[in-house]
């Protein structure tokens, strides 16, 4: 054995460095650079895709000092939220129904009346000015598409006139945005865009829809969205890293409730609010919470409820999503992969790198536009000006 490690003992410290670095470079360019998956069923829409979206097609080059997904997913919230300046939206305050209040921010700079719109729906604690929002509105602003960002109740910075918030499973409060976006606008197209939580919202209203979200929605995007939310939360509680931000998760769930508790007297909300203040992560926050919002038996009965990967087959609307293969939310396991290879209306591009809402690239990724910010813009330019139809799928 000596014998055969020898000559590598014999190599000059300096060599080492060098060695290491040539190895790195290997590994990278053959273990990490990869074309992402394209998962669709043979169709019109995959041919679509393949046709006008040239990154589905291309490699993935991940930012070579940031490809690990915990890495991903922190270095990218940082460095987007002190490079990509605030957003100037005209702000719109939509009442519903039953009385609540919702912020609808609109980014339409340089855009023309007729110009087509994209609502955003961002994550769970997230608003106009997170900063993979403001990625999106940079890439829509490049191709003349306008952007209205769905603030959630009591996010936004607008005051909560009713106890309930918002959940993953419900899309009443989306159901009447559209409509109202598609009373102001007739004449435009329309899409609708859901990170994270907020793609299970969509994903949950395109389901509930069906055929009756072809005639509103001209085609969706889905980022990141935690397809399994049993197996989404499972993997945020197992590895240390990842329940470090799931706690976080769970910290700014509980200072927004206490703020919007104490905001009025007696208290807005009718729950054990010392008891929903000790919660430690997401699933302890929904069971003290969400769960007695929404009327559910329990976390389980919240959470199958809210889950999408079992319901594809009922989505009739063109959808395209965003998973990375290593995203720390969502194991690429528990992408029905299978179930949308079956499916002509949706596709999955999956990167193997990406972490949640990550997808940095480049040596020094610090251009406002990143390749989520690219696929967006490239597939809802194409869908919007191409006469791709629902018909023909």
């Amino acid at each position: 054995m000596l014998d055969l490690l020898e000559p590598f003992l014999d190599i000059p410290r300096p060599y080492y460095g060098a060695l290491l670095a040539v190895g790195f470079c290997v590994y990278y360019f053959f273990g990490v650079v990869k074309t992402p998956m394209l998962v669709c069923a043979n169709g019109p829409f995959r041919a679509f895709l393949e046709e006008h979206v040239p990154l589905v097609r291309n490699k993935f080059w991940p930012t070579l000092w940031c490809f690990e997904s915990r890495a991903q997913t922190i270095i990218a919230s940082v460095l987007r939220s002190r490079i990509l300046p605030p957003i100037h939206y005209r702000r719109e305050i939509l009442t519903l129904s039953d009385g609540g209040e919702v912020a609808l921010d609109w980014a339409e700079e340089g855009c023309s009346a007729t110009s087509p719109i994209v609502i955003i729906l961002p994550g769970l604690t997230g608003a106009s000015q997170a900063e993979y929002i403001k990625c999106l509105v940079s890439s829509a602003k490049k191709v003349g598409i306008r952007c209205v960002i769905f603030n959630n109740r009591g996010l936004g910075g607008v005051e909560l006139k009713t106890p309930r918030m918002y959940c993953a499973a419900n899309s009443d409060d989306l159901s009447e945005v559209i409509e109202h976006v598609k009373k102001l606008h007739p004449q435009a197209h329309l899409g609708a865009t859901g990170i994270s939580m907020g793609g299970l919202i969509l994903g949950n209203y395109l389901a509930q829809e069906g055929v009756m979200a072809r005639g509103k929605l001209k085609g969706c995007f889905l980022i990141s969205v935690p397809w399994n939310v049993f197996a989404a939360t499972k993997n945020t509680e197992e590895n240390y890293f990842n329940l470090m931000i799931n706690k976080y998760l769970a910290g700014t769930l509980r200072k927004n409730i206490q703020r919007l508790h104490y905001s009025s007297e007696p208290g807005m909300f009718d729950v054990d609010i010392e008891t929903l203040l000790k919660s430690q992560t997401v699933r302890e926050f929904d069971s003290h919470f969400t769960v007695k919002q929404f009327g559910y038996k329990d976390v389980e009965e919240y959470y199958s409820n809210a889950t999408i990967h079992d319901k594809l087959h009922l989505i009739d609307v063109p959808l395209l999503c965003l998973s990375a293969a290593d995203d720390p939310f969502q194991p690429v396991q528990a992408i029905p992969l299978k179930e949308i290879s079956e499916t002509k209306k949706v596709a999955v591009v999956v990167t193997s790198r990406g972490g949640h809402i990550g997808f940095l690239e480049g040596m020094w990724p610090v251009k406002e536009e990143q390749y989520m910010g690219k696929l967006f813009s490239q597939f809802f330019a194409a869908l919007f000006t191409s006469g791709l139809d629902h018909q023909m799928l």
